[in-house]
């Protein structure tokens, strides 16, 4: 009876730490398959939507509730939400030391897990969103805010924990001053280093978004992908394009599919395969969340994901860069979809 309690809590572990390792190849591959469906779905739900004055949320002074087109609602606190960041930049976290180390934030994604109904629901927020950021010059001296990407606030950090609080907070600030209660970033430098853990995975390329750049990865074709590579097949795209991001991520979702398999398979050889793994790439990784965290994450995923929706606008072409301008509006009315109760 102990060693079957053992061996129960031994694969606990195990799948508590493949949790954390899909959750953040997720991450730095940029939302993957979810955000790209999201987007869509975002951009059909708010198509034709007008302007409206009472659809922002406004609080109930002295209290916990708040009022919004003609309802009260209160905020489920029994939510604990998570932001997760895929960066792009390189080397160990322990060598960045300025804004010059930090990177930008390449994917933005909150996950919220319901403590009481044990259910996760994942936000993703586009790279490109318009929104207030604080900017600091060079030697740290806040210079008020501004409104820019919001992707950029990373680089206005350390590169560790100063930038991921500074995303917290953005992030917070969006979102209508949603509670964030802990963040995980990883550079890029994880990727290859995962791929080559597991021993490389074999895809077939599903479309031809590499072809003139890339020929061996010609649509149809079955490649194997290594740590040489891996970021090149994940995370290449065309920037003269527009809204190039999204072209991705059907070739994101298949690397992630492959690489799953390829871990579950590792993992099942050998016990100690998944613990080494994270192991391998937490020198790419800033958290302020403990392995409690991840256990409860791990519980709770064990539902699957109830919901999955993408912050609602639209892109468009900037003066410099694309640009994601949020719509305001439709974005209360999914702040209280998804984190608010109406009580009358």
């Amino acid at each position: 009876m102990k060693e079957t309690a053992k061996e129960a809590a031994r694969q606990r572990k195990i799948y508590m730490i493949l949790i954390i390792i899909l959750i953040i190849v997720l991450t730095v591959l940029g939302g993957g398959y979810y955000f790209m469906m999201q987007t869509k779905a975002a951009s059909q739900k708010t198509s034709g939507k007008n302007s409206d004055d009472q659809s922002r949320t406004s609080q109930t002074s002295g209290s916990d509730t708040l009022e919004y087109k003609g309802g009260t609602y209160r905020y489920n606190d029994h939510l604990s939400n998570y932001l997760f960041l895929g960066i792009d930049t390189r080397n160990s976290v322990d060598t960045y030391q300025t804004q010059e180390d930090a990177g930008q934030a390449d994917a933005i994604f909150v996950v919220s897990m319901d403590r009481a109904t044990e259910e996760i629901k994942v936000l993703f927020i586009p790279r490109d969103s318009m929104t207030e950021i604080e900017v600091f010059n060079p030697s740290g001296k806040s210079l008020g805010e501004s409104t820019d990407h919001i992707n950029i606030q990373y680089a206005f950090g350390d590169g560790k924990q100063k930038s991921c609080e500074l995303m917290k907070i953005a992030v917070s600030n969006l979102l209508d001053g949603l509670p964030i209660q802990g963040y995980c970033s990883m550079n890029m430098d994880g990727i290859p280093v995962i791929t080559d853990f597991v021993g490389g995975v074999q895809i077939t390329v599903p479309d031809n978004s590499l072809e003139d750049t890339y020929p061996e990865f010609k649509e149809g074709a079955v490649v194997n992908i290594t740590g040489e590579n891996a970021e090149k097949f994940v995370r290449y795209r065309d920037t003269d394009k527009t809204q190039s991001a999204l072209v991705r991520q059907e070739r994101q979702k298949t690397y992630l599919q492959a690489l799953i398999q390829k871990a579950q398979e590792k993992a099942g050889e050998d016990a100690g395969f998944v613990a080494d793994l994270y192991d391998s790439i937490k020198s790419y990784t800033v958290t302020n969340m403990g392995n409690d965290v991840f256990a409860k994450l791990l519980t709770a995923s064990g539902n699957g994901i109830t919901d999955t929706e993408t912050v609602p606008g639209e892109g468009k072409q900037g003066k410099n860069f694309d640009e994601y301008q949020v719509d305001k509006d439709a974005l209360s009315d999914l702040i209280i979809s998804m984190f608010y109760e109406k009580i009358q």
